[in-house]
């Protein structure tokens, strides 16, 4: 189907059938359909726009993500969906590993995942095929993380789910969430929430980091450390609240 750009929800409904046709594809999993929805209501309070505070999460980001030794994005159904080669350009950039972590997770859709990345320009892709549960407390299928997030000292997460980035934390990484709920328990315990739709954050992290990349780890961790996430979740409940 073809929306009209006329349709003043365009980008919103473009969005969604980039979902289904995912789903359709053994990408996206059935569960992805209703979280996106819930996220795009999110997004519709936020009237579909970044607004300051997102973009100086992202700059904090992209800064953390540099400024790590080791620095990994974990990538679910969802994510490929939407953003496959803006993520193969943020592990470029960054220097990031990529690794397939799934909630609803089997071999043939992390293999179908794996294979968007590539296709989207990604160079080597982690996380297919794990069968230990590897992540200390981690009872769900996301505890089958594999060598990117393992020895990661700051990963990414998009489109997480809570229990996993508290897990990450307790085994001493930094953790970046992008969660367009500001109360959800992942942005609510990560390092760096970005408040914003994966979409759009995606490109700003990519913009700052391509920025901040010739700065200094010492530098890069002055960003980072100007940056207060329970002041920026704040700030971006009350817009949804007052929006």
């Amino acid at each position: 189907m073809t929306v009209p750009v006329s349709h003043p929800r365009k980008m919103s409904l473009d969005l969604r059938h980039r979902l289904t046709d995912a789903f359709e594809r053994g990408v996206v999993a059935s569960a992805g359909l209703i979280a996106h929805g819930r996220g795009e209501a999110f997004d519709y309070l936020l009237g579909e726009r970044t607004w300051e505070q997102a973009g100086e999460a992202a700059t904090a980001a992209s800064a953390l993500l540099l400024a790590a030794e080791k620095p990994a994005i974990s990538v679910n159904g969802n994510s490929a969906a939407l953003s496959a080669a803006e993520i193969g350009v943020l592990a470029r950039v960054t220097g990031a590993k990529l690794e397939v972590n799934l909630f609803y997770r089997t071999l043939d859709r992390e293999e179908r995942i794996r294979d968007v990345l590539l296709a989207a320009g990604a160079d080597t892709v982690y996380g297919v095929g794990v069968e230990e549960n590897t992540v200390p407390g981690l009872e769900s299928e996301r505890s089958k993380s594999d060598t990117a997030i393992l020895e990661a000292d700051a990963v990414l997460v998009m489109l997480e789910d809570g229990d996993r980035t508290e897990k990450l934390k307790d085994m001493g990484k930094k953790v970046i969430a992008v969660d367009l709920n500001p109360l959800s328990r992942t942005a609510q315990k990560a390092d760096i929430t970005i408040v914003d739709n994966i979409v759009r954050a995606l490109p700003n992290m990519i913009e700052s980091a391509k920025e901040l990349r010739g700065l200094g780890r010492e530098e890069l961790r002055a960003v980072v450390g100007a940056f207060d996430n329970e002041r920026n979740l704040k700030e971006m409940e009350d817009r949804i609240r007052n929006g």
